[in-house]
């Protein structure tokens, strides 16, 4: 693969988008805003990834030695421009929806979510908690940033309310893959003297929060049917993300070594796409 395709992490950046097209099937809307919506998050993304790297390049010569940086592959200066180039076409992407929703919230959203991700990246990752609900949030936010551009264009608060409700949903989900993944990279954040949730509390405590936040997005989704958001047909297709995150719990509860913690983590984000196929399909 390009190594300048490769750092942006294409597959997490379509998580995102994935979050803009699923507005767009519940919404119905299929429209130039919605479609340059799901285009901005991906270069956002793209971006956040990519400045991630820049600043992590010294742990992942110890976790991950084969990404682009530490690899040689693309040098830490080259690294740093492709980041602003991905942030700066974002914004401007941002501000075109703006214009054609006649209102300034997406372009705001979209310089709120560089500037978080940019900020994640240089300090907040470090920090016990406030790194994980960054990327909590940020993950929140695209379900958001696709509901206020629908509402914004047919003039409808139905729908942004609706994404407030997965922005929700996204946020705890993500909160217990990202601890899951601190457990599992604790070696190279420790050389990084990072202050993750595994290094200030340990892998029992940590491991006690991400099968608490998994259990808990397991019995608060059914919400979403019960009040007349979404169809029968999400219930019947969340009950295997729900069967998945409780083996997630499970399986990180059972055994906190960073090999399972990447089993874990690897169920959490299967939990997450079974759960979005399921927003879909109840939207019917």
């Amino acid at each position: 693969m390009n190594a300048y395709l490769e750092i942006i992490r294409p597959g997490n950046a379509v998580m995102g988008v994935i979050a803009v097209v699923l507005m767009a099937i519940i919404g119905e809307n299929y429209n130039l805003p919605i479609i340059l919506g799901g285009i901005a998050v991906f270069l956002a993304m793209g971006g956040g990834n990519v400045i991630n790297d820049y600043f992590d390049h010294k742990i992942d010569a110890i976790n991950k030695p084969n990404r682009p940086i530490p690899s040689g592959r693309i040098s830490l200066k080259n690294a740093k421009l492709y980041a602003y180039l991905l942030f700066l076409l974002s914004i401007i992407m941002g501000f075109v929806i703006s214009y054609l929703v006649n209102s300034l919230i997406p372009g705001i959203i979209v310089i709120i979510s560089s500037l978080l991700m940019y900020y994640y990246a240089y300090t907040l990752k470090k920090i016990a908690i406030i790194g994980n609900m960054s990327i909590s949030i940020l993950t929140g936010l695209c379900f958001i940033f696709g509901g206020f551009i629908i509402g914004l264009e047919t003039i409808t608060t139905n729908i942004i309310i609706i994404s407030l409700y997965l922005g929700f949903f996204a946020f705890i989900m993500t909160m217990a893959r990202e601890i899951t993944k601190d457990m599992e990279d604790i070696e190279g954040d420790k050389a990084e003297k990072a202050r993750t949730f595994p290094i200030l509390y340990g892998m029992k405590k940590s491991s006690y929060l991400a099968g608490f936040l998994m259990i808990l997005a397991s019995i608060l989704s059914p919400i979403l049917y019960f009040n007349g958001i979404f169809s029968i047909y999400y219930i019947l297709i969340l009950f295997f993300a729900i069967i998945t995150f409780f083996y997630g719990a499970y399986t990180i509860l059972k055994d906190q070594t960073t090999k399972n913690a990447k089993k874990a983590s690897k169920l959490v984000k299967i939990g997450m796409m079974i759960a979005f196929i399921s927003f879909a399909i109840g939207s019917f």
